[in-house]
């Protein structure tokens, strides 16, 4: 799994200035009183001059964490690939350690299950067998669109994913928690890191 950054619009002082033209200000250069602005907008929750920074990524991960992270709309904008129009040999997301159902919840893992030699081989076979499946669907004439219905939810799925900053900033905060699916937590905690790196003192402030 992988996030690349494709393209970035604004720096810190883009947030400040957003936010400074309400008394028609401008700055050139950042300096103390504009981080403490950036402290009080974040805290405040004037999400406005953040969404004047932006960023677009092109992520990599399997079906099942692009479909958790698809659910954040506001903000964001998503173009996946589509195996309606695209037929290649599929990538499929190797899962090596099972982890357990939680005792008292609904959703989540706990611990970690170990499979038997036999459970191992059932699942690489069923992986094995809907590849070929698909590759034998499509030789036989069927649509791209159709024969993708015989895919797991582990195969890779790729998309750009374009935003403003705050709008980054409400996944992160969301996404790299604790709590939250490990595979899911595996993109947002690079998102976080490039966030950081571009945007270092609203990333400060906007990530709670």
């Amino acid at each position: 799994m992988q996030v690349e950054l494709v393209d970035k619009m604004g720096t810190d002082l883009s947030v400040v200035n957003a936010a400074r033209v309400s008394y028609a200000g401008h700055k050139d250069v950042m300096d103390a009183k504009d981080e403490k602005l950036i402290s009080f907008l974040a805290k405040h929750n004037h999400w406005s001059p953040f969404s004047h920074a932006s960023l677009q990524f092109r992520i990599s991960a399997p079906i099942f964490v692009a479909r958790q992270l698809v659910k954040h709309q506001v903000g964001l904008s998503w173009n996946e690939v589509s195996r309606r129009y695209v037929s290649y040999k599929p990538d499929l997301y190797p899962i090596k350690e099972w982890r357990g159902k939680p005792k008292d919840s609904k959703q989540g893992s706990a611990g970690t299950v170990e499979l038997s030699k036999d459970d191992e081989l059932m699942y690489a076979s069923t992986m094995i067998a809907c590849e070929e499946l698909y590759q034998r669907l499509l030789d036989l004439g069927i649509a791209p669109e159709q024969a993708r219905a015989v895919l797991p939810q582990s195969m890779m799925t790729e998309w750009y994913w374009s935003g403003s900053l705050y709008a980054f900033a409400r996944v992160c905060n969301l996404r790299c928690a604790k709590d939250t699916q490990l595979e899911t937590q595996m993109i947002a905690n690079q998102i976080d890191t490039i966030c950081a790196k571009e945007f270092p003192i609203s990333w400060k402030y906007l990530r709670v």
